[in-house]
């Protein structure tokens, strides 16, 4: 079965419950998602991960390209991503929306983690004048979701 049909499958079990964890084996990783609401064109998700054993001895390079990789990839997100802080101790890069979304509500972004250990993963926040960022829900159409998924597999080398 196809990576599209797999997610449209579990997007499908999901929409019956309301919302779930999505866990769906890509072949080069494990996507994991926590869906919290669902219907025939879109979904919302509070966080988007990929577990792979193909980063798990990357080096500081490798984590790298394959960000600048995603970063040119997700241009269909609601803001550009760029990277903005590499941690070489642990061998993460940390990517975020390149501006952020102002608003009345506050500032909002995505970010995105690209982990030596083996996991790339999306998740977006709002951040309020004072305040501490609280994680949001990422809305996005089924056919995005599942680009994302695409993509994510397809930096891996």
């Amino acid at each position: 079965m196809s990576h599209a049909l797999l997610i449209t499958s579990e997007l499908d079990r999901i929409a019956a419950q309301g919302r779930g964890r999505l866990e769906v084996d890509l072949g080069k990783g494990h996507l994991e998602s926590m869906v919290v609401a669902v219907d025939a064109i879109g979904c919302a998700f509070e966080s988007f991960a990929l577990t792979t054993e193909q980063l798990a001895g990357a080096s500081m390079a490798q984590v790298k390209k394959i960000s600048e990789e995603l970063s040119g990839r997700l241009n269909y997100l609601l803001e550009p991503i760029s990277p903005i802080e590499a941690d070489f101790e642990s061998c993460t890069l940390q990517l975020r929306s390149n501006p952020p979304r102002q608003g009345e509500q506050g500032t909002v972004y995505y970010e995105l983690l690209v982990k030596r250990g083996g996991s790339l993963s999306l998740q977006r926040y709002q951040a309020k004048p004072g305040q501490m960022r609280l994680p949001i829900a990422s809305q996005v159409t089924r056919e995005v979701f599942q680009r994302l998924a695409e993509d994510f597999v397809a930096v891996l080398h």
